[in-house]
């Protein structure tokens, strides 16, 4: 009952780590500290030398070019000779006018909201692991967790744009080609998807533990 009145508790058990053993993040393996699993052949780490370096990196590039993807055009239509390009935030406002509202939710919260929210989580998880927060890191692991999973949604808005080209291709009565802004929101998906995937997760258990161990 103590460990559920006071969660920190549960936390200053022996781990692994304190233990002298390590886990391969590949296959789950927990053995004594070597450079290669002997299950997988998985290179060894007891936390990845370069997790917040990377992860930090690959989130920077994904806000930069999220700026163009919202600038620029995501999509150009030529109908009759007459060209109208649209940006995502203008598709939106125009799926609005024609009533289209479920549509205009769908494309704004995958393109605009999740986008914004993976950029804040990770840099929030972030945050937490350099400056050693004692918040709960099981909140924090399910953020991670969400965040990696509805990240490949993002890409909705791309594919889209691809089925279009690829159908309405009418030469001069109607046609539908992809703009700038569609090459920079995929690479922002990617690199931030990357930035996720860079992220060592026991780091986030790693100030909780060092705070236990001074109780």
């Amino acid at each position: 009952m103590d460990n559920l009145a006071n969660p920190r508790k549960t936390y200053a058990g022996l781990t692994a780590r304190k233990a002298g053993l390590i886990a391969c993040t590949t296959c789950g393996l927990v053995e004594h500290p070597r450079e290669i699993c002997q299950r997988c052949g998985a290179a060894l780490h007891s936390r990845d030398p370069q997790s917040f370096q990377k992860t930090l990196a690959w989130l920077i590039a994904g806000m930069i070019f999220f700026i163009p993807a919202n600038l620029y055009p995501m999509l150009i239509t030529n109908t009759f000779g007459t060209e109208q390009k649209s940006t995502i935030i203008g598709g939106v406002i125009e799926l609005i006018e024609y009533k289209s509202y479920f549509v205009a939710l769908v494309v704004g919260v995958a393109s605009i909201v999740v986008p914004l929210a993976k950029f804040a989580v990770i840099g929030l998880l972030l945050a937490s692991i350099r400056g050693r927060w004692q918040s709960n890191p099981y909140q924090r692991l399910h953020l991670y967790e969400i965040t990696e999973f509805i990240g490949r949604w993002s890409m909705i808005d791309v594919f889209v744009v691809a089925i279009l080209a690829a159908l309405i291709q009418l030469n001069f009565v109607a046609s539908v080609n992809p703009g700038v802004a569609a090459i920079s929101f995929a690479l922002s998906v990617i690199f931030t998807m990357l930035s996720a995937q860079s992220l060592d997760q026991r780091l986030i258990w790693d100030s909780m533990n060092e705070t236990s161990n001074h109780e």
